[in-house]
Order: C-alpha cells, then structure tokens, then sequence
C-alpha cells in the first residue's frame, strides 16, 4: 500500500511538473512584459485623454478625445507621417530588392562565403550615431563626396538637407545602408531550407538558372518577403535617429521648413520640447494602431499564403 501510494504521488508531480513547469519557465518574460511593455502602453493611452503638461507641474485634466481631433486637424502631424511615408518608401523597396539579390549570391558557392556573410551584417552592428555622421559628412554640400562626383558628371552641387526630396533621398540611404545586409541574411536562410530537389528537378526540365529564381526561389520565399516587409515598415515608421542625427542639431523639427521631421520627431518635439504629454501620448498610440493593422495584415497575409500552399 505505502509503494503504491509513493507510486501515485511521483507520477502525480511528474505530471505536474510536466504541465506545470513550462508555464513556470515563461513568467519572468511576461512579468517583465507586464511591467515595462503592458503597463506603459495602458498608462499612455490614459495620458491620451488628458492635458497633461509637466510645465504646470504635472497637472492634468480630463479632455477625452480633444487631444486626437487637434491631432488630426495639426498640419504639422500630417506634414510628418507623409515625410515618414515618403522615406519608409525610398528606404524599404530599393533595400529588400538589393538584400534578395545579396542573398542570392552568397547562396551559391563563393570563396570566402563565411567572411562575406559576416561582412554584410557589419552596417547594422555599428552605431547608428557613428554612420550618420559619416553620412552626413558624405552628403556636405560644399565638401561632401557624393556632390564631389555628381560634379564630375557635370551636376551642380546639391544642399542634402534644404529640400524635401534630396533629404529624404539621403536618409532612405542611411537606413537602406543599415538594413539591407540583416534582411538579405533572413533571406538565405529561407534560401538554404528550400529543398535542392526542386533546383534539380528544374535543371533536368531545362530551366535556365534566372527561371529557377522567380519560379523556385521567390515563391518559397513569399512568407519570409511578407515578414521583412512588415517588419521594415514598422521601424520605418518608428525612425528617428537618422533624421536627428542627420540634421546636425539636437531640435527635432527635421530642418528649418520641417521637411524631413517624421512621426517619432514630432512625438518627441511634442513630448520633451513642449512637454505637452497627452498629445504626444495620442501621437504615439495613433502610431502604434498603425504598427497594428501591418502586424495584422501580415498575419493574414502569411495565413492565406500558407493555405494555399
């Protein structure tokens, strides 16, 4: 009776412990979650609906839905998310094709494969402060590099931070510069788990190896597209940095006209400028609907790519 009482209750942890431990193992993540991601994100959404100014000593007052409609009728905020628009669309299609092509080419067998596959990923391992400047020191109007040999071909020099398109053009660069070696190391290894039986059986078949690529490659390659897509476009629309950085100042307002101020620098200018926190916070949680209807639209997107497959 007493073993097979000891039996029951052994078998009785192990169960426990089989169930219960994973569950165990996962509640450091969502209590660090619940206290710096989950609470922050409630509290600014209730900061949202208030004027709340730290000049007045932190006294707020209930406005409801004041703080969206001044949003929505603020030049200065649509002014902003179509700069963040313009250069998540300079940046993110130019980026991903080059990083697909990278990809492509430390697929195949290369001398010095290990090294180059390190090597692409060192722009996105230095500091963003560190390639800025050097960027922005490329694109000086009077001794930049870049206008040096655009006047070789015969252009005259260009003022990189004066006019809407040429700043968001040497932004788009920075970021496209960071990025496209992570992305292009995401694709190959979706690359190298695609079966080389299906390679084979194309080459038997006569296909040429540019056919294999858009009739092989890139359709396996649809789930992992989708994501690089939705995840670029979501920092696109959370970039900061470069823009502040490539504007010389420590002032968020992107330039003198505002003419590569984005989202995040409006947020910010709104937020640690004006100290006006209950705008800045419906800014930030317009922004994060935003995140969240990609984040949604590539969850869809994957499903129905999966199903159909």
């Amino acid at each position: 009776m007493a073993i097979t009482a000891l039996s029951s209750r052994r078998a009785a942890l192990n169960k426990l412990d089989t169930k219960g431990s994973p569950y165990l193992y996962i509640t450091p993540f969502f209590l660090l979650f619940g206290v710096f991601g989950l609470f922050p994100l409630l509290y600014t959404g209730y900061v949202s609906f208030n004027d709340w100014n730290l000049l007045d000593g932190g006294a707020h007052q209930w406005v409801g839905l004041a703080n969206y409609r001044e949003m929505l009728h603020d030049p200065y905020f649509w002014n902003a998310l179509g700069n963040t628009l313009s250069i998540w669309v300079l940046s993110t299609v130019p980026q991903l094709l080059a990083a697909l092509w990278i990809a492509h080419l430390l697929n195949h067998r290369l001398r010095a494969r290990t090294s180059l596959r390190m090597g692409v990923l060192l722009p996105n391992i230095t500091s963003i402060v560190a390639v800025t400047i050097v960027f922005t020191q490329l694109f000086g109007r009077d001794f930049g590099m870049v206008n040096w040999l655009l006047g070789l071909a015969g252009v005259g020099p260009i003022d990189w931070q004066a006019d809407t398109w040429s700043s968001h053009l040497a932004i788009s660069i920075i970021v496209a510069w960071r990025w496209t070696g992570y992305n292009a190391l995401i694709y190959l290894a979706s690359m190298q788990a695609i079966p080389h039986d299906m390679y084979e059986a194309a080459e038997l078949d006569g296909a040429s190896s540019g056919q294999q690529f858009w009739r092989i490659t890139v359709p396996q390659l649809r789930p992992t597209i989708i994501f690089t897509t939705v995840i670029s476009t979501i920092g696109g629309l959370q970039i900061m940095a470069e823009p502040l950085l490539f504007a010389g100042t420590s002032t968020p307002t992107g330039g003198s006209d505002r003419q590569f101020q984005t989202a995040a620098l409006f947020l910010y200018e709104q937020g640690f400028r004006e100290f006006r926190f209950g705008y800045a916070s419906a800014i930030a949680w317009t922004l994060c609907l935003i995140i969240a209807v990609f984040a949604i639209a590539n969850f869809l997107l994957t499903r129905r790519i999966a199903d159909e497959e």
